[in-house]
Order: structure tokens, then C-alpha cells, then sequence
């Protein structure tokens, strides 16, 4: 048996970070750099950002065997079915070759009736992937999409590189939950990862659970970020949050696109409205915790606002006004287009794939969206023509 040679894990074996910061026990991959976690980022953005979405190890090698070290951070709601653990998955030239977990690691409890949130620390873990094909060929490990890892060591039987440059085209995309992951099955098969493999694009997923909110320092970390293709979904999460009113969201969704295009001043930009979620279409927020679908073990949410008040946000609102926006920004923006999130999710689909907490989509709605966006903006839609 070959032995295992450690390799360092740097920028150059990783892909979809926006930075990454030395711990006591390796590298953190981070999805907003230190500049905008510093701007008064709140525990919840500052768990997301960190849950690496979208992140993949990626390298060139001919090993048969491979060992990542990581810490995990797992979250516990109290008196909610267990989460399970974060799924890794093992792509090789492109195709699904493996999956796993890695058990234990840091522990962060959160009582949703409260508002406490505790932490205890945990041990490193070690997943293990053998039997690969004993060929020069392109590696990816991707990172779980829910669960905050730190990567402690990558061991091989056979030497490393970097990847080299595909001329695959960037794209760089803004979310909420729904963008970050959710439910789905595993970190490839989210909708944005879905439709990045099926697109032929490189993703970096700025989905933030809970926190598309339109936040400056998103718009100016996407500004600074190198990009082909540029896509935001907005809306729902500035429903649930309840955070700002009709006049607000008007200018603030303007000035969040002036900041992306200063420094994108032509890059092909996606604005997305959100998909159906029936408690919000015409009930504003704030979204609650059902505390009576919780006391039996299930988790599901429901819409608290006050639908006679005109100046609050619902999504058959949102939707309007985007699409209001971007058509006044077309006027002397060519490059910026509007998609309806119902073409991804609709109507047509509640019956058969309803969401499953009436506000997340479920595994197999992730593959259905991210299959349908790869046909809409990908297949003969704004990122068709420009998608290597």
C-alpha cells in the first residue's frame, strides 16, 4: 500500500471562496471576505457565510486513495427532528464517484422559541475516499453546503496539482436560503450547482440563508468579484424578515445593482424574483415558527404580517416591482434581464412537489429548478450565448 503524502490546502486547490482564514486547525473557506463580515454582520450571516455553499476542493491527480481531515459544525434545533450530518461528494472528471460524512465536530444548539444559541466544541474528523481509478484525471470534493468546515488536511497516495483552467465562464450567484441549499440532497446537487454543471459554468453561490437582504456589503463583495455571469434572486427573505417597506425596496434594489455593475459594468446580469411559496404570496411577513407544528416534532413556518397594509412587501408584490425595475434599467442597460422565480417554481408544481415547511424546496425541487434554470438562462436564455 502506497503511504499518504499531506498536501497543502491553499486558494489554488479550492474553488467557489471568496477567502479563506487560517485557524488553529487549517483553513476556513469564507463566502463574504473580512471587510464585509466586519460590517455588522449578525450571527446568522456570520453562520452562512461560512457554510460552504458552492466550495469544493478541486485538484488534478492520479491517487486511488484520498483522506480530507475536516471540523464540522453541526446545528441542533431544539425539539426538531436531528439534522443530518453534512454530505461531502467526491466528483471525478465531472461525474458523482462517492459521498460521505464526517461525524462529531463543534456542536451549536439553537432554541427557536427562545432565541439561545450554545456551542460545544468537538473533535476532527476524517473522510475517506479509495478505490479511484488509477488514471491522471480532475478531483472535486465538494464541501457540505450546510455545515461550517474547517479543512484541516488533504492526504493522497499520489501527487498533486491545481486544476488548470477549464474557459469555463464564472458565475457568480446571490441568494437566500432557498440559493444556499436548503433540503437538497448533497452540496452538487443544489439548484444553482445543478444548473452551474449542466450550464458548463464555474459557480460561486452567494446564497446566504436568510439573508438576501440586499445588504451593501453583498452588493460590493459581488462588485469586487471577478465574474462572467451575474445572477440575483431577491425577495424572499426581505418578506419573511419583514425588514424594510415599499419605499425602501424600490431604491435599495437599485442601489444593490448600481454597486454590482460598478464594477460589472457589462457583465450579463440575472435579476430572479421569487419562486412560489404560498404563505407569502399575499401575506406579508414576519414569518414565524409553527410552535404547535413544533411541539410535534416537525418544523414548518407561517406568515404573521398584516395583508390590508399596502406599503408592506409580499412576493406578488416583489415581482412587480422587479420586473418594473429591471425594465426601466434596460432602457440603457442591455445586459440586464428579468426572470420570473415561478418559471422555476410555480403553480404548476405544488401539488406534486409541495414545500415541504411551506417555506423550503426539497431535494428533488432543487433538480427540477436547477434543471429548469439551466434551459431558461443557460439552454436558449441571457447566459446562453455566453456560457463556454
Amino acid at each position: 500500500m502506497t503511504p499518504l503524502k499531506t498536501t497543502p490546502i491553499t486558494a489554488q486547490l479550492l474553488r467557489g471562496a471568496i477567502e479563506l482564514e487560517h485557524t488553529e486547525h487549517g483553513v476556513l473557506p469564507h463566502r463574504l471576505p473580512a471587510r464585509a463580515r466586519a460590517r455588522g454582520v449578525d450571527a446568522q450571516l456570520a453562520m452562512s457565510e461560512t457554510q460552504p455553499s458552492g466550495v469544493r476542493l478541486a485538484f488534478r491527480t492520479r491517487a486511488t486513495s484520498v483522506e480530507l481531515d475536516t471540523l464540522p459544525t453541526k446545528r441542533v434545533y431544539v425539539g426538531a427532528p436531528p439534522r443530518p450530518d453534512g454530505v461531502y461528494d467526491l466528483l471525478v472528471d465531472g461525474r458523482l464517484a462517492g459521498r460521505g460524512s464526517v461525524a462529531g465536530g463543534n456542536t451549536v444548539t439553537v432554541d427557536m422559541s427562545t432565541g439561545s444559541v450554545t456551542t460545544e466544541p468537538g473533535e476532527v474528523g476524517t473522510l475517506r475516499f479509495a478505490g479511484l481509478p488509477d488514471i491522471v484525471k480532475n478531483v472535486e470534493i465538494w464541501l457540505p453546503h450546510n455545515e461550517t468546515t474547517e479543512l484541516v488536511a488533504l492526504r493522497t497516495d499520489a501527487p498533486v496539482e491545481p486544476v488548470p483552467d477549464s474557459g469555463r465562464k464564472v458565475w457568480l450567484h446571490h441568494g437566500s436560503s432557498i440559493s444556499h441549499g436548503s433540503d437538497a440532497a448533497s452540496p452538487s446537487t443544489t439548484w444553482p450547482a445543478l444548473a452551474a454543471s449542466l450550464g458548463g459554468a464555474e459557480l460561486i453561490n452567494l446564497g446566504f440563508g436568510g439573508n438576501a437582504l440586499l445588504d451593501p456589503f453583498t452588493a460590493r463583495t459581488m462588485r469586487d468579484t471577478a465574474a462572467d455571469l451575474i445572477s440575483v434572486k431577491i425577495g424572499i427573505n426581505l418578506v419573511n424578515h419583514d425588514v424594510m417597506r415599499l419605499r425602501a425596496f424600490v431604491p435599495a434594489v437599485h442601489g444593490f445593482l448600481d454597486t454590482i455593475r460598478d464594477g460589472h459594468p457589462t457583465t450579463p446580469l440575472l435579476v430572479i424574483s421569487p419562486i412560489l411559496c404560498p404563505i407569502h404570496e399575499t401575506t406579508p411577513g414576519p414569518c414565524a415558527t409553527d410552535l404547535t407544528e413544533l411541539a410535534s416534532g416537525r418544523l414548518r413556518f407561517r406568515a404573521t404580517g398584516d395583508a390590508t397594509d399596502p406599503t408592506r412587501l409580499t412576493l406578488t408584490t416583489i415581482r412587480e416591482q422587479l420586473a418594473a425595475i429591471v425594465a426601466m434599467r434596460a432602457a440603457d442597460d442591455p445586459n440586464v434581464h428579468y426572470l420570473d422565480g415561478r418559471s422555476l417554481y410555480g403553480e404548476g408544481d405544488t401539488a406534486e412537489l409541495p414545500l415541504p415547511d411551506a417555506l423550503h424546496p426539497d431535494a428533488k425541487t432543487h433538480r427540477r429548478m436547477g434543471e429548469r434554470f439551466a434551459e431558461l438562462a443557460f439552454g436558449s436564455g441571457v447566459f446562453g450565448d455566453t456560457a463556454a
